[in-house]
């Protein structure tokens, strides 16, 4: 099973952060930060195991072939009413 992290913010990076806007407004100096930032966040990321990843597709198809039939029985409820209310078209 994968390893849970909180997903807040480390308060180093939110002192850098707040420091960093303060000295620099520039532009580029707001680019460079934002990409930091960005890679900090990307190494909290947690990729599933293959099994967990099996899984979670599963649920996922399982769920959609559901809605499907849930769909498509509704599109044919309607159909036939709309043939019983209005007639067959001539």
């Amino acid at each position: 099973m994968a390893r849970k992290v909180i997903d807040e913010p480390s308060e180093d990076v939110v002192e850098n952060a707040k420091k960093e806007r303060a000295a620099r407004r520039n532009p580029f100096a707001r680019i460079v930060l934002f990409i930091r930032q960005v890679i900090t966040e990307l190494k909290k990321v947690v990729t599933p195991t293959r099994r967990e990843l099996i899984s979670y597709t599963l649920v996922v198809l399982v769920f959609v072939v559901i809605m499907m039939a849930i769909v498509v029985g509704l599109d044919t409820l309607f159909g036939w009413l709309a043939i019983v209310v209005f007639g067959t078209p001539s």
